[in-house]
C-alpha cells in the first residue's frame, strides 16, 4: 500500500493513502486523536493489574506505542494483540515522530514495536509484550484469539473507505473474543456501527470525539 507522510495539527505524522483518499489518523491532531479514543476512553476504563487489548488496524503503531507508555507509568501489564493486513516497513516507520514528540527516550522501543517478529509473542519491556498477526480480519473466521480480551482498540479505516471491516459478522465476532466487562472503542459514530454493535450484544454509549470529531463510540459487553 502506497502512502505519504503527513504532519496533522498537533505536530504528529499521520499517513495519507491515495488509492483510499484516507489518512490513518485525524489530520486534527494524530496523538491527540489516540489518546482521546483508545487510551483515556478505552484503556483507561480497565482496572485490572494485567490487561489483555486486542487492535484491529496496528497501522503506524502510535497506539502500541501509547499503550506501552501508559503500562510503564501505571505499573499494569499489557498483552497487546494487533492485527494488521498491510505492515509498514520497519524502515517508514522509524521516520515516524511520535516517539520524539511523546518520550524521546523511547524511540528504540517504538522502533522495535515495528521491527518485532510478526506471528510470535514478543517481550518488549517488563511490562508490555507484543503479538502481531498479519491477518485478513475482513474474513474474521481467519482469526482465532489464544485469549479472550478486556479492551479493544477498533481502529479500522472508515466505513465508506473499508466497508467490509464494518459488518455485522465482525462484530460479532469481536463480541465474542471479549471477556464480560470488556470495553471496546472506536473512533466511528455512525448510527449503523452503534446498531451492528448493540446487535452483537454490547451496550454502546456515545461520548465526545476528539478534536474536529463531534462524536466516538464506546461499547462493552
Amino acid at each position: 500500500m502506497k502512502f505519504e507522510f503527513k504532519i496533522t495539527e498537533d505536530g504528529s505524522h499521520t499517513l495519507f493513502v491515495p488509492a483510499l483518499d484516507e489518512h490513518y489518523h485525524s489530520t486534527h491532531g494524530a496523538v491527540r486523536e489516540s489518546m482521546h479514543v483508545f487510551i483515556d476512553a478505552g484503556l483507561r476504563q480497565c482496572a485490572k493489574p494485567e490487561i489483555r487489548v486486542l487492535e484491529i488496524g496496528f497501522g503506524t503503531g502510535l497506539n502500541a506505542f501509547l499503550s506501552l507508555l501508559e503500562a510503564e507509568k501505571t505499573g499494569r501489564k499489557i498483552d497487546f494483540t494487533t492485527l494488521e493486513l498491510y505492515p509498514l516497513p520497519a524502515a517508514d516507520a522509524e521516520k515516524l515522530n511520535y516517539a520524539d514528540l511523546i518520550a524521546p527516550s523511547r524511540k528504540g522501543v517504538f522502533n522495535e514495536l515495528h521491527s518485532a517478529k510478526w506471528n510470535e509473542w514478543q517481550q518488549v519491556t517488563c511490562w508490555f509484550s507484543l503479538l502481531k498477526r498479519e491477518i485478513d480480519f475482513s474474513k474474521p473466521s481467519t482469526f482465532h484469539g489464544e485469549n479472550k480480551f478486556d479492551v479493544v482498540f477498533f481502529d479500522a479505516f472508515a466505513p465508506d473507505k473499508q466497508p467490509e471491516m464494518w459488518s455485522q459478522q465482525i462484530f460479532d465476532k469481536i463480541y465474542s473474543l471479549c471477556l464480560p466487562g470488556a470495553v471496546l472503542t472506536t473512533y466511528c459514530a455512525k448510527g449503523s456501527v452503534r446498531r451492528m454493535l448493540k446487535t452483537a450484544g454490547f451496550s454502546v454509549e456515545r461520548l465526545p470525539g476528539p478534536p474536529g470529531k463531534r462524536e466516538m463510540l464506546r461499547a462493552r459487553k
